[in-house]
């Protein structure tokens, strides 16, 4: 090795040497490190972006939810005759709900309360005060809401009936409910004052409840009639049967 030569102490040009070589030696530790880093880089840069495009173009994997869910048994279901798409002779899941059944009734307001009997007045009627033997009287039944406030009520035939006695009141000679009942509801809700007029035409002969016994026609006389809506009684009226006119004699 050159011995250093100079003004200087010796020591001060060896301090100078070490000093160089070890800044040379971490000059060239950097430089190739540098060299390796970039190197590195740059051969990682294609795996990178051929990751990152293959990521891009798979397809995404089904949820774990899809997978899971076990494949379904019900038949599939469709429009028209056997549904669209669908297999005709498959039983469905559940049968279709049957239609709801309509009552002949009319559906009462479901904001009015019911009319009782005592806000109810029912008077009866007949189309003439006198008959002849074998005519058939047509009694009219009138039912007025007497109350202050609108109520519903069945004034059906069902609810109807028509009650034909002697004169004194003392036997039942018919009833409309006896022979041929009606079963027909008619539900009306009426106003304050409102009323709902019916007819019952009879056939001028006698009847019992069940209709067991051999109609009779009712002889001449006075007779005395009256109406009722469920409980509620009209007042009686009364009307006569005349013998039919007899033909005058020849001569």
């Amino acid at each position: 090795m050159i011995e250093p030569q100079g003004p200087l102490p010796p020591e001060v040009y060896w301090r100078r040497r070490l000093v160089a070589g070890v800044g040379a030696v971490v000059a060239i530790v950097v430089v190739i490190l540098l060299i390796v880093w970039l190197s590195g880089g740059s051969d990682s840069t294609p795996d990178s972006k051929n990751a990152a495009a293959k990521s891009s173009t798979e397809p995404a994997a089904p949820s774990a939810a899809v997978q899971s869910a076990p494949p379904s048994s019900e038949a599939p279901s469709g429009g028209g005759e056997h549904g669209q798409g669908g297999d005709p002779s498959a039983t469905p899941s559940a049968p279709a709900p049957a239609p709801a059944q309509q009552s002949d009734a009319p559906a009462a307001d479901a904001g009015a309360p019911g009319c009782s009997d005592q806000s109810l007045s029912v008077v009866l009627y007949t189309d003439k005060p006198t008959y002849t033997v074998g005519d058939q009287p047509v009694f009219t039944i009138v039912t007025t809401n007497g109350g202050l406030a609108a109520c519903s009520r069945d004034v059906g035939k069902a609810a109807q009936n028509v009650i034909v006695r002697t004169l004194d009141g003392s036997r039942t000679l018919w009833s409309a409910q006896d022979c041929a009942p009606d079963k027909g509801v008619n539900i009306q809700v009426l106003a304050p004052g409102q009323q709902v007029t019916d007819t019952i035409t009879w056939s001028g002969t006698t009847s019992n409840p069940g209709c067991t016994k051999k109609r009779v026609q009712v002889a001449a006389g006075g007779y005395q009639a009256t109406a009722k809506l469920a409980e509620r009684e009209s007042a009686p009226i009364t009307f006569n049967f005349v013998a039919p006119a007899q033909a005058p004699a020849q001569q």
